[in-house]
């Protein structure tokens, strides 16, 4: 049966319009990105087999060109949407960022982190380098590799806020893992960089945690 044929309050578009994105399932978003299914498939049941066929809606979108394009209902062109939908999403935290209080809008925060550095599968160490009314400046990543005290060298970090006249920071990383929870390698890495800013009047606001759908603040914890 095609989606035309469904009750209106069952159709994905129609239900996002009266119940918000919110309401709907991950088949369901896919579906109205999907626009059209295949032949004896409606959009919904193809979004559906393509979330079993890559395992979930992370694998999907992060998926390279080959591999999404492999598999039946895609292309070139989707992939092309795809990446424009994901680039857009990545922009519009950043946006947020620089326009609003970053230390006053966690979930703002979280959200550009994770657009970030949830899909790396290196540990990637990062510095929001934010002004005094805490907008940021500007997003750089500094480490790659195993995060720990031997490998973050405070001294990279006080050069760039000092270069970029940062009035404070955020720092984060990610865990390939997909466990946020820090360890005690991180705590050290924390304590390090809060007392070498300190000796150039920088503020580091926070230390970030991004592991697979969950983002931890040591800030939060009392932890910085």
């Amino acid at each position: 049966m095609s989606i035309k044929e469904w009750p209106e309050a069952e159709r994905p578009r129609e239900k996002l319009l009266h119940q918000g994105a919110a309401a709907l399932s991950d088949a369901e978003l896919l579906a109205i990105f999907l626009r059209t299914g295949v032949r004896g498939m409606s959009a919904v049941e193809l979004a559906r087999q393509l979330l079993v066929n890559f395992g979930g809606l992370r694998a999907m979108l992060e998926s390279g060109q080959k591999e999404f394009c492999d598999h039946h209902g895609l292309g070139v062109a989707k992939y092309a949407q795809l990446q424009a939908v994901v680039e857009m999403s990545r922009r519009h935290w950043q946006e947020t960022l620089v326009r609003g209080d970053a230390f006053t809008n966690p979930s703002a925060v979280r959200g550009y982190l994770t657009s970030q550095l949830r899909h790396q599968q290196r540990e990637i160490f990062a510095v929001l380098l934010l002004d005094c009314q805490h907008r940021l400046l500007a997003y750089k990543e500094v480490f790659q590799g195993t995060i720990d005290s031997a490998s973050v060298h405070p001294r990279e970090v006080v050069k760039l806020a000092l270069y970029h006249n940062a009035a404070a920071l955020i720092v984060a990383h990610n865990h390939p893992s997909g466990v946020a929870e820090p360890s005690q390698a991180d705590q050290r890495i924390t304590a390090r960089l809060k007392t070498a800013l300190e000796l150039v009047g920088v503020n580091l606001l926070d230390h970030m945690i991004v592991g697979d759908g969950e983002v931890i603040s040591l800030a939060e914890r009392g932890q910085c």
